[in-house]
């Protein structure tokens, strides 16, 4: 049996046994590594997704910033081709009626 010296077991009690704990202990320490990195691995791979995802949201809203005005701008074109009809048509029946009383 080990030597008991204040409460704690000695370290030197069999010879060539503190390489075996030292394996050991590197063992465990690099399965806790393992364990600590497959824990984060979900956590990492989602805030990745979501600075992605954050950029790709950044990127969409300004093409719709952009769709909005160039539609906009379309129907403000729209818009004027329509009054220059309507001046066209009046403007027509005018040469139309202005016709009929010199002919």
């Amino acid at each position: 049996m080990a030597a008991v010296s204040n409460g704690h077991h000695d370290q030197g009690a069999r010879p060539g046994s503190q390489p075996i704990f030292k394996a050991l202990e590197e063992r465990v320490l690099r399965a806790v590594e393992l364990l600590n990195a497959e824990r984060e691995a979900p956590r990492a791979a989602a805030q990745r997704r979501s600075k992605s995802l954050s950029g790709t949201s950044a990127e969409l809203d300004a093409n719709l910033a952009s769709l909005a005005e160039h539609s906009n701008a379309a129907g403000r074109r729209n818009w004027q081709l329509q009054q220059e009809r309507t001046t066209y048509a009046a403007r027509r029946a005018l040469l139309k009626h202005l016709d009929e009383f010199t002919a």
